[in-house]
Protein backbone atom coordinates (compact mmCIF):
# COMPACT_ATOMS: atom_id res chain seq x y z
CA UNK A 1 0.00 0.00 0.00
CA UNK A 2 1.21 3.17 -1.01
CA UNK A 3 0.83 6.07 1.28
CA UNK A 4 -0.66 9.12 -0.04
CA UNK A 5 0.92 12.29 1.16
CA UNK A 6 -1.20 14.19 3.64
CA UNK A 7 -2.19 17.50 2.36
CA UNK A 8 -0.42 20.43 4.00
CA UNK A 9 -2.59 22.57 6.20
CA UNK A 10 -4.03 25.57 4.51
CA UNK A 11 -1.86 28.45 5.73
CA UNK A 12 -3.94 31.06 4.07
CA UNK A 13 -7.01 29.86 5.91
CA UNK A 14 -5.13 30.17 9.24
CA UNK A 15 -3.88 33.69 8.54
CA UNK A 16 -7.29 35.30 8.37
CA UNK A 17 -8.21 33.73 11.74
CA UNK A 18 -5.16 35.34 13.34
CA UNK A 19 -5.94 38.67 11.72
CA UNK A 20 -9.35 38.71 13.36
CA UNK A 21 -7.82 39.15 16.89
CA UNK A 22 -5.88 42.22 18.04
CA UNK A 23 -2.41 42.60 16.69
CA UNK A 24 0.65 42.52 18.92
CA UNK A 25 0.98 46.32 18.62
CA UNK A 26 -2.62 46.85 19.69
CA UNK A 27 -2.16 44.49 22.63
CA UNK A 28 0.99 46.36 23.70
CA UNK A 29 -0.79 49.69 23.43
CA UNK A 30 -3.72 48.38 25.47
CA UNK A 31 -1.38 46.98 28.13
CA UNK A 32 0.56 50.27 28.29
CA UNK A 33 -2.69 52.21 28.83
CA UNK A 34 -3.76 49.75 31.49
CA UNK A 35 -0.36 50.06 33.18
CA UNK A 36 -0.60 53.85 33.11
CA UNK A 37 -4.12 53.79 34.58
CA UNK A 38 -3.03 51.44 37.37
CA UNK A 39 0.04 53.57 38.10
CA UNK A 40 -2.12 56.71 38.31
CA UNK A 41 -4.50 54.88 40.63
CA UNK A 42 -1.55 53.81 42.79
CA UNK A 43 -0.28 57.39 43.03
CA UNK A 44 -3.76 58.65 44.01
CA UNK A 45 -4.09 55.97 46.68
CA UNK A 46 -0.67 56.81 48.07
CA UNK A 47 -1.58 60.53 48.19
CA UNK A 48 -4.92 59.70 49.84
CA UNK A 49 -3.15 57.56 52.43
CA UNK A 50 -0.58 60.29 53.14
CA UNK A 51 -3.39 62.86 53.57
CA UNK A 52 -5.23 60.45 55.86
CA UNK A 53 -2.09 59.90 57.96
CA UNK A 54 -1.49 63.66 58.31
CA UNK A 55 -5.14 64.28 59.21
CA UNK A 56 -5.01 61.56 61.89
CA UNK A 57 -1.82 63.06 63.37
CA UNK A 58 -3.42 66.52 63.41
CA UNK A 59 -6.61 65.18 65.04
CA UNK A 60 -4.61 63.29 67.67
CA UNK A 61 -2.60 66.42 68.47
CA UNK A 62 -5.82 68.46 68.76
CA UNK A 63 -7.35 65.79 71.01
CA UNK A 64 -4.30 65.87 73.29
CA UNK A 65 -4.40 69.66 73.35
CA UNK A 66 -8.13 69.70 74.11
CA UNK A 67 -7.64 67.16 76.90
CA UNK A 68 -4.89 69.33 78.40
CA UNK A 69 -7.08 72.41 78.10
CA UNK A 70 -9.95 70.60 79.81
CA UNK A 71 -7.72 69.61 82.73
CA UNK A 72 -6.31 73.12 83.11
CA UNK A 73 -9.82 74.60 82.92
CA UNK A 74 -10.89 72.29 85.72
CA UNK A 75 -7.94 73.50 87.83
CA UNK A 76 -8.62 77.23 87.34
CA UNK A 77 -11.14 77.42 90.22
CA UNK A 78 -8.45 75.90 92.47
CA UNK A 79 -6.05 78.70 91.46
CA UNK A 80 -8.82 81.25 92.10
CA UNK A 81 -9.41 79.76 95.55
CA UNK A 82 -5.71 79.99 96.39
CA UNK A 83 -5.61 83.62 95.24
CA UNK A 84 -8.64 84.52 97.37
CA UNK A 85 -7.14 82.74 100.38
CA UNK A 86 -3.84 84.58 99.94
CA UNK A 87 -5.63 87.94 99.57
CA UNK A 88 -7.47 87.43 102.88
CA UNK A 89 -5.45 88.79 105.80
CA UNK A 90 -5.43 87.34 109.28
CA UNK A 91 -4.09 83.83 108.76
CA UNK A 92 -1.18 82.48 110.77
CA UNK A 93 2.11 83.42 109.01
CA UNK A 94 3.38 79.83 108.82
CA UNK A 95 0.04 78.64 107.44
CA UNK A 96 0.09 81.46 104.87
CA UNK A 97 3.62 80.50 103.73
CA UNK A 98 2.45 76.91 103.23
CA UNK A 99 -0.51 78.05 101.16
CA UNK A 100 1.75 80.31 99.07
CA UNK A 101 4.16 77.44 98.44
CA UNK A 102 1.41 75.07 97.28
CA UNK A 103 -0.12 77.80 95.09
CA UNK A 104 3.26 78.57 93.51
CA UNK A 105 3.96 74.90 92.79
CA UNK A 106 0.58 74.43 91.11
CA UNK A 107 0.81 77.71 89.18
CA UNK A 108 4.38 76.99 87.98
CA UNK A 109 3.41 73.48 86.83
CA UNK A 110 0.51 74.89 84.80
CA UNK A 111 2.69 77.64 83.32
CA UNK A 112 5.22 75.01 82.19
CA UNK A 113 2.38 73.24 80.35
CA UNK A 114 1.36 76.45 78.53
CA UNK A 115 -0.92 78.45 80.85
CA UNK A 116 -0.53 82.24 80.66
CA UNK A 117 -2.51 84.87 82.52
CA UNK A 118 -4.33 87.49 80.44
CA UNK A 119 -3.02 90.99 81.11
CA UNK A 120 -5.94 93.23 81.98
CA UNK A 121 -5.30 95.97 84.54
CA UNK A 122 -4.46 99.28 82.84
CA UNK A 123 -4.89 97.81 79.35
CA UNK A 124 -7.37 98.91 76.72
CA UNK A 125 -10.50 96.76 76.83
CA UNK A 126 -10.25 93.89 74.32
CA UNK A 127 -13.51 91.94 73.90
CA UNK A 128 -11.55 88.89 72.75
CA UNK A 129 -9.61 88.73 76.04
CA UNK A 130 -11.77 90.60 78.56
CA UNK A 131 -15.37 90.32 79.70
CA UNK A 132 -16.71 93.64 81.02
CA UNK A 133 -19.00 93.15 83.99
CA UNK A 134 -19.16 96.82 84.92
CA UNK A 135 -18.72 100.16 83.17
CA UNK A 136 -17.67 103.16 85.23
CA UNK A 137 -17.99 106.71 83.95
CA UNK A 138 -14.82 108.59 84.82
CA UNK A 139 -12.66 111.32 83.39
CA UNK A 140 -9.62 110.22 85.44
CA UNK A 141 -8.84 107.32 83.06
CA UNK A 142 -8.79 106.80 79.30
CA UNK A 143 -11.96 105.64 77.61
CA UNK A 144 -12.17 101.81 77.52
CA UNK A 145 -9.29 101.38 80.00
CA UNK A 146 -9.55 98.41 82.36
CA UNK A 147 -9.85 99.79 85.90
CA UNK A 148 -10.02 96.56 87.88
CA UNK A 149 -9.60 92.87 87.31
CA UNK A 150 -12.33 90.99 89.17
CA UNK A 151 -11.24 87.53 87.99
CA UNK A 152 -8.06 86.68 86.15
CA UNK A 153 -8.33 85.34 82.63
CA UNK A 154 -6.04 82.73 81.11
CA UNK A 155 -4.82 81.44 77.77
CA UNK A 156 -3.53 77.92 77.27
CA UNK A 157 -1.17 77.27 74.37
CA UNK A 158 -2.29 80.43 72.58
CA UNK A 159 -6.02 79.67 73.03
CA UNK A 160 -8.27 81.62 75.36
CA UNK A 161 -9.51 79.42 78.20
CA UNK A 162 -11.29 82.06 80.21
CA UNK A 163 -11.63 85.81 79.62
CA UNK A 164 -10.70 88.18 82.43
CA UNK A 165 -13.70 89.65 84.24
CA UNK A 166 -13.03 93.40 84.34
CA UNK A 167 -14.39 96.81 85.28
CA UNK A 168 -13.99 99.27 82.38
CA UNK A 169 -13.77 103.07 82.32
CA UNK A 170 -15.97 104.97 79.92
CA UNK A 171 -15.86 108.67 79.15
CA UNK A 172 -18.61 110.56 80.91
CA UNK A 173 -21.52 111.45 78.72
CA UNK A 174 -21.73 115.18 78.08
CA UNK A 175 -25.08 116.65 79.03
CA UNK A 176 -27.27 116.96 76.01
CA UNK A 177 -24.98 114.88 73.80
CA UNK A 178 -26.95 113.53 70.93
CA UNK A 179 -29.77 116.05 71.42
CA UNK A 180 -29.90 119.13 69.21
CA UNK A 181 -28.72 122.35 70.81
CA UNK A 182 -31.18 125.14 71.19
CA UNK A 183 -31.57 127.03 67.95
CA UNK A 184 -30.44 124.05 65.81
CA UNK A 185 -32.79 121.92 63.81
CA UNK A 186 -32.66 118.17 63.41
CA UNK A 187 -32.09 116.85 59.90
Amino acid sequence: MEKKPTPAPDLEAAVPAAAEGPSAEEQMKKLEEEKKALFDQLLRRQADFENFRKRMEREQQEARQNAGAALVTALLPVLDGFERALAHPGADEEYRKGIELIYKQLYDALVREGLKPVTALGQTFDPFLHHAVERVETSDHNDQEVLAELQRGYTFRERLLRPALVRVAVAPATPGAGAPRSGEEED
